[in-house]
């Protein structure tokens, strides 16, 4: 047995409680013995402070009980204790969230920074020791890529892990589940959906093969990656996921799998395949190459960099590349799904008042902690950072003899493979270098300053020809040039499937009106406001019209008129076009990796 190891049972999971008891040998201990819970999870800026779900937290040694003293919020300490320790937790679970843990009589699902603080001091292996849950039905098995040590034919047993940090890169599933098995350069791969669902197995398999191999052709294989799992549990209106070095845990839409014949929704599919894409990126980009300040990782409270556009930006950009140069999907489709981010983008004011730099820096307070104001004041370096990362890979191709795929792979190499961590210019040095360009100046306007990179000019060198209108109404998400005639405009929007304002541009006719976050609209000019009435009596008026709206703030009525105007040319379109020279057509195909240049 190794110094640390960790039982995780659930003796009752209709109470969500997981039972925890932590075996620390004596050959570890000397002095004091403090453990600490995680105060957030990598791969999501926000403090969490898992610690506050533990209800109980004791110790004991040769059968005695032993004192414990809380240190903060997040660590206990155990004073010079004599012998192998014995320490029980019970962890509350009722966080059905890719970052969280979740327990109840259908299944069990944790990440370990939930549930296993850490032995202080202690930088060798570790165990997990995963107990048959008696409540559970029969049929449920236990998912992780956690390396098994001694386990039964249902996964219920002893795993190793070769440290602490690698036991938190490993969630752990327990539920009635598909596996579909399939390989990718050499490497084994389960796709793992919880639940008994209908959907085209072979279809989602191969599609994820393709996709997989062109990030293993972008970035080639790491040499410590022998298996990798998608885990994923599927539910109603949900989307999201989170990166680990050997998996990836998704959060998933049950209408977005795959299905056979006419019922196929290929949108919402397409949208799946680039969360999968996305978070697969990753076991690359932040899990293994991360920014210097995560080198080591520090747990306790937030770490800063100013590179998160890079780490989430950038695999934001070459997620749905991966789907057209695979050829998963079309390059009318994959131009539509440039459009629409471009369209998100443009429809953000806070962009002009948050740097790409200042967004990522900012992320534990504003970007996870988002109020109403949100859309005025800051911008995603999600988004943002994919449309940096895009013009970017476009400005190499048009002024110097590489791109960021090459950009990526020196940085793969030189701050990974060679060095620890990316600094906080790294990127841009590689870039500039591999260019032999001094771009300091641009990455100074679009990244540390608030411009917009100018897109259009780099994408007809490409043969992308890009227009942009005004939105024909509140379902309108760009993609599409032909659209049909201009709506009126208010600058709002609710809260899904309600009448809530959720958010209220600034500058905007409803911000003029006096309409604000959280108002609860109750009339449109006089018939009673329910569903998406107030979207669609707003589509179906002119610019110029007086909309006289009802609302409550709070426990108070208010009658308000707002005087609709026109929508701001904020929606994008682009379009490949077919009459170029064959210069400009390899170039595309280059960029694209279309059949000419595969």
């Amino acid at each position: 047995m190794t110094a640390v190891r960790y039982e995780v049972g659930a003796p009752n999971p209709s109470s969500h409680e997981f039972e925890l008891r932590i075996h620390v040998d004596q050959t570890l201990i000397d002095g004091d013995l403090v453990l600490r819970l995680p105060a957030w999870i990598p791969g999501s800026y926000m403090v969490r402070d898992y610690a506050r779900h533990v209800i109980d937290f004791s110790a004991s040694a040769d059968g005695q009980s032993l004192p414990v003293e809380r240190l903060d919020k997040s660590s206990w300490r155990i004073c010079k204790p004599s012998a192998s320790v014995s320490i029980s937790l019970t962890v509350y679970a009722w966080d059905l969230s890719v970052r969280g843990a979740h327990l109840d009589q259908h299944h069990a699902y944790f990440n370990a920074a939930c549930l296993c603080p850490e032995v202080l001091g202690h930088v060798g292996p570790v165990e997990m020791s995963i107990s048959p849950m008696p409540s559970l039905p029969e049929s449920v098995w236990v998912a992780t890529a956690m390396r098994a040590v001694d386990t039964d034919e249902r996964g219920f047993g002893l795993y190793q892990c070769t440290d602490y940090d690698e036991l938190l890169d490993h969630p752990v599933e327990i539920a009635d589940q598909v596996a579909v098995s399939l390989e990718v350069a050499g490497v084994p791969h389960r796709l793992i959906i919880r639940g008994e669902l209908e959907f085209d197995q072979a279809r989602l398999a191969a599609d994820c093969k393709r996709i997989f191999e062109i990030h293993h052709r972008l970035m080639g294989t790491p040499e410590d990656l022998d298996r990798y799992d998608v885990l994923a549990f599927a539910e109603v209106d949900t989307y999201g996921g989170l990166e680990h070095r050997w998996s990836t845990s998704l959060a998933i839409s049950v209408g977005d799998l795959p299905q056979s014949g006419p019922a196929h929704n290929a949108e919402n599919y397409t949208k799946l395949l680039g969360l999968i894409s996305h978070e697969y990126f990753h076991l690359w980009s932040v899990r293994r190459l991360k920014p210097a300040a995560f080198e080591p990782l520090d747990l306790s409270g937030e770490v800063y960099t100013r590179l998160l556009w890079v780490f989430e930006g950038i695999t934001s950009y070459f997620d749905d590349l991966a789907l057209v140069r695979s050829g998963v999907i079309s390059t009318g489709e994959y131009l539509t799904l440039l459009a629409r981010i471009l369209t998100r983008v443009q429809r953000t004011p806070g962009r002009h008042r948050q740097s790409l730099a200042d967004s990522s820096f900012d992320a534990w307070t504003r970007f996870y902690k988002q109020d109403e104001n949100a859309p005025n004041a800051i911008i995603s370096y999600y988004a943002k950072g994919a449309v940096v990362a895009l013009a970017l890979d476009l400005k190499l191709r048009a002024e110097t003899t590489t791109n960021l795929d090459e950009v990526m792979r020196v940085c793969w190499q030189r701050f990974y493979v060679d060095g620890t961590g990316m600094p906080e210019t790294g990127l841009e040095s590689v870039a500039n270098e591999l260019g032999g360009v001094d771009f300091t100046p641009w990455f100074d306007a679009v990244i540390r300053g608030t411009d917009d990179p100018d897109i259009a000019p780099l994408l007809q060198v490409m043969g992308v020809e890009m227009s942009v209108r005004a939105r024909t109404g509140s379902g309108d998400r760009g993609g599409v040039s032909n659209a049909n005639a201009v709506s009126a405009y208010a600058g709002m929007t609710l809260g899904s499937g309600t009448t809530r304002v959720a958010n209220v541009i600034k500058g905007s006719p409803a911000q003029i009106a006096g309409l604000s976050a959280g108002d609860e609209i109750v009339a449109v000019d006089g018939f009673k406001a329910s569903g998406s009435i107030v979207e669609k009596h707003i589509d179906r008026s002119t610019p110029g019209t007086s909309v006289a709206i009802h609302v409550f703030r709070r426990s108070r009525l208010l009658a308000l008129t707002v005087v609709l105007g026109e929508p701001p040319a904020d929606t994008v379109a682009l379009a490949a076009l077919g009459d170029v020279s064959d210069a400009v057509m390899q170039r595309r195909s280059q960029w694209l990796w279309e059949p000419s240049d595969a």
